[in-house]
């Protein structure tokens, strides 16, 4: 006998479909409905629901009846209204301002009983891993908001991952945001522990969020995975782009040399012939974020140049004049020829994408805002021209797709292009014959990259 845990119930759409193929197949061992029915929910469709509401319409959907135990309900042998779905009201566990075990801000979620706390049974209550199951799967609350201004959000589900893998069932399957694959925002360790896992055997990779849920955007695609406890092998990873399967690799999830998942299939040829000749790469000369010191929403400058205010500041698409006394940080680029990056462009999109990168020639004497990077810095007007034109390449857009699935683009996402001699330029045709790209390799690189305006 298997059983079978949600333990994020939302409308209860896995739970009814597992009921669904169960029904069926155990029809040769319990040939009476009704006794099959009984056996199924009672012993092995379990479901922790994340609000009261969705506790309704699970129990609603699976088992015909907001009551497990109502005249309605398809199973008579429950004697609680929750039969095996329930809500539990759970509350964070504060320590030091956040909760120990979601990372929720006290100021944001430490609220009275008749508001959502938004502390998800599954991973604040301890009894829960004691339970035992065969399967979990689910798809998991993904963001919570952390407290600051705009649209921060903190993430969630691979608290909800990460538990149902301790919890040592036979299986675990979940549908989650693929950014994961990058990392950042506190899922750097959760990217790493994936990526080296060999117990995923399955990753089916959606560029476009709204194949799985029409309608709805969320940067960078989603996925769906298959943890197998074991068995322990490379990953068979499916690539979903157009409503159908674009590509399939049997292949560790973690590329030999690379931090990151690497999700085009395509792509592991072309970034093994870049990575054969073991150049530096160019993350190495781009700045920090906040280059020189001045942030984004920094006003203090004037319109117009003149003899005090001559170093001209780009900012938020608008160029300005402060003093040199103004530059707080990195003062030895400023008389440099530089080449500024937005630290945020695109649109975030994965795929065919298009995410454009429009880097911009700063000359001497000047600096920018934390709007921008400085991505490279010159003696020469020369080199940096030529730099511009190689970020602007289709070769370097390619690989730069490679890490970057969100508007982010700090310093990270290049780190897979390779450093050139910047006193000659360098072209697509240039660099392909360079790292010995055949006709299929380049076809894919142009078929992904938009074509500069």
């Amino acid at each position: 006998m298997r059983r079978f845990l949600d333990p994020c119930c939302k409308s209860g759409v896995f739970l009814r479909e597992i009921a669904k193929r169960l029904i069926v197949g155990l029809e040769d061992k319990i040939p009476d409905l009704q006794e099959r029915l009984n056996h199924i929910y009672t012993k092995q469709l379990y479901g922790i629901a994340i609000t009261e509401l969705t506790a309704l319409l699970s129990r609603r959907s699976v088992y015909c009846s907001k009551t497990a135990n109502g005249k309605y309900s398809l199973c008579n042998e429950f004697k609680n209204a929750d039969g095996n779905i329930e809500y539990r009201r759970t509350e964070h566990t504060w320590v030091g301002g956040k909760c120990k075990y979601c990372g929720a801000a006290q100021s944001e979620y430490d609220r009275t009983d008749d508001l959502e706390t938004h502390a998800y049974q599954f991973i604040h209550a301890e009894e829960v891993a004691n339970m035992k199951f065969d399967v979990i799967i689910g798809n998991p609350p993904y963001q919570l908001s952390n407290g600051c201004f705009g649209a921060g959000a903190s993430p969630l589900y691979h608290y909800f991952v990460n538990k149902a893998k301790d919890m040592q069932p036979r299986f675990v399957s979940m549908i989650i945001p693929a950014r994961w694959y990058a990392g950042g925002r506190g899922l750097d360790a959760f990217r790493d522990s994936m990526l080296s896992d060999s117990r995923i055997r399955i990753l089916h990779d959606f560029l476009d969020a709204s194949e799985c849920f029409p309608g709805v955007e969320i940067k960078g695609g989603v996925c769906y995975f298959l943890w197998d406890r074991d068995n322990k092998s490379d990953c068979h990873i499916y690539t979903h782009e157009k409503s159908k399967i674009s590509s399939f690799s049997k292949r560790p999830l973690l590329e030999q040399g690379c931090n990151t998942f690497i999700r085009y299939n395509n792509a592991i040829s072309i970034l093994r012939k870049v990575k054969e000749l073991s150049e530096p790469t160019i993350d190495s000369i781009i700045s920090a974020q906040t280059p020189f010191g001045l942030y984004s929403n920094y006003n203090d400058y004037q319109t117009r140049s003149d003899s005090v205010h001559n170093i001209k500041l780009f900012c938020r698409g608008e160029i300005g004049w402060i003093k040199k006394s103004q530059v707080v940080a990195n003062e030895q680029l400023v008389s440099l020829h530089k080449i500024l990056v937005p630290k945020a462009w695109g649109n975030g999109s994965s795929g065919n994408t298009p995410d454009v990168i429009k880097p911009i020639y700063a000359e001497p004497n000047s600096c920018c805002t934390q709007t921008y990077l400085v991505t490279g810095a010159f003696d020469t007007q020369k080199e940096a021209l030529n730099y511009k034109a190689y970020l602007e390449s289709a070769f370097v857009m390619f690989l730069i797709s490679l890490k970057k699935n969100t508007q982010d683009a700090m310093r990270g996402v290049y780190s897979f292009v390779p450093m050139q001699d910047f006193s000659e330029p360098w072209t697509d045709e240039k660099l392909y014959k360079k790292y010995g790209l055949d006709a299929d390799e380049i076809a894919f690189i142009e078929s992904m990259v938009r074509p500069m305006e």
